[in-house]
């Protein structure tokens, strides 16, 4: 037994309610259990219970045993002096101060087997052989709530960038994209090289695509060293006229090529992001009062300048194909910027149009294709858009990779014996 499982059993009320007495012998009856409390003091707030048909209003403790209340030093702090009941597995110590009510023959075994399994699980989720028990309401509901906590989640990172720019949304915009186009090998790379490029910059030069390469190239380390082609020599010329007349700062984190498909690699994908800025340096502007989302993927949807259509990296010639972002990178940016982006608009603004925007986009999306998705799909779970794939990755690595099945609706459906484990 643990004091989160013992929790968890009181605040559901899970355990044989007849015949309630304390360990002194005294009739209780449970009225209220309480609202669970995460911050400092009692266990659980507002409760009501009767003791010797005597009605009482305040706070429980909850403790494996109730020899932990002296351990803790309650007693000394006043925010315990309205405990009316101190709930524990295990009267130990048999104090007298406090009404005891002891929990450890009147919780189900069934109950306590089942959290047991579930914690010494090794499988890709604790639950995954009892899934197909949990009804459709059940995981429709959870799915809304965890897409919920990923975007507040991802919220952050705009909210921390937003306080770098001084609340200026489209240098927001800018330098969240860029992160993106990194993909997950080089978003801080690309990240730190959008910070050393202020919007303002992009706007001077964005009616000429070979000035926007260079600087972008050029600030992300790239155009360093000797070069055979032509090309390359030209953007390195550019970018060193750039340093100088606009002061520019170097970064020192300098994207990577291992590991990565041509397609993915940072100069292709620095091109690509040339020619959106290209398009205009007021992005966020034009996504915040398009309502179609087809609208908004088309604006993404660019292909690098010539010289790309023949190279993937410097003086290395491929075949000839036009570098144009792929669906898949156009909905990873839907996904993991211009959502998160429009929601906490929503949030700052108090608008929930917004909110409701960014959610609906998402189901408009088709859901990511990742080990995470891979793994539910294999366990039978219908997974139809982006909704659903940010939904299942929240629960993955926020819920199941550490265990908290007691604050998961399907971990709690199953726990209150309505699946099988």
């Amino acid at each position: 037994m643990n004091e989160q499982l013992l929790q968890f059993i009181w605040q559901f009320q899970y355990y044989n309610r007849t015949e309630l007495e304390t360990t002194g012998g005294e009739c209780i009856k449970v009225i209220n259990a309480g609202t669970w409390n995460h911050n400092q003091g009692p266990d659980f707030m507002d409760a009501k219970v009767s003791i010797n048909k005597i009605l009482l209003a305040g706070t429980v403790e909850v403790h494996v045993q109730s020899s932990d209340w002296g351990r803790h030093h309650h007693e000394r702090d006043r925010n315990y002096r309205n405990v009316v009941l101190h709930v524990v597995w295990e009267d130990d110590v048999h104090d007298g101060n406090l009404p005891v009510l002891e929990l450890k023959n009147r919780v189900p075994k069934l109950l306590l087997s089942r959290y047991r399994d579930l914690m010494t699980s090794t499988a890709f989720i604790p639950c995954e052989k009892s899934l197909c028990a949990v009804n459709e309401l059940t995981w429709s509901s959870w799915k809304e709530r965890l897409l919920a906590e990923r975007l507040i989640s991802k919220s952050q990172l705009v909210k921390n960038c937003l306080k770098q720019n001084n609340y200026h949304w489209e240098e927001t915009c800018w330098r969240l994209l860029a992160r993106n186009f990194g993909i997950r090998v080089n978003a801080e790379a690309f990240e730190s090289m959008a910070k050393t490029i202020p919007l303002r910059l992009i706007g001077r030069l964005k009616n000429e695509l070979f000035k926007l390469e260079a600087l972008l190239l050029g600030q992300a380390g790239l155009l360093e060293g000797k070069f055979r082609d032509e090309y390359p020599n030209l953007l390195q010329k550019e970018h060193q006229y750039q340093k100088k007349t606009y002061q520019l700062e170097m970064v020192y984190d300098t994207p990577v090529f291992l590991r990565m498909r041509p397609k993915s690699f940072p100069t292709l994908r620095l091109a690509q992001l040339a020619v959106l800025l290209r398009r205009s340096n007021h992005l966020f502007s034009i996504i915040r009062e398009e309502n179609s989302l087809k609208a908004v993927k088309a604006l993404f949807s660019v292909a690098a300048s010539e010289y790309w259509n023949t190279h993937y990296r410097f003086d290395e010639v491929s075949s000839y194909s036009q570098k144009k972002t792929g669906a898949a990178l156009v909905d990873s940016i839907v996904i993991n910027t211009i959502a998160p982006l429009l929601f906490f608009y929503g949030v700052f603004n108090e608008d929930a149009n917004y909110k409701d925007r960014a959610v609906h986009w998402l189901q408009e999306i088709l859901p990511e294709n990742n080990s995470i998705t891979e793994g539910f799909l294999e366990l039978g779970i219908f997974i139809e858009n982006a909704f659903d794939s940010q939904a299942l990755i929240e629960l993955k690595t926020q819920y199941c990779d550490h265990k908290r099945c007691l604050e998961c609706a399907v971990g709690n459906f199953l726990l209150r014996g309505t699946g099988q484990l």
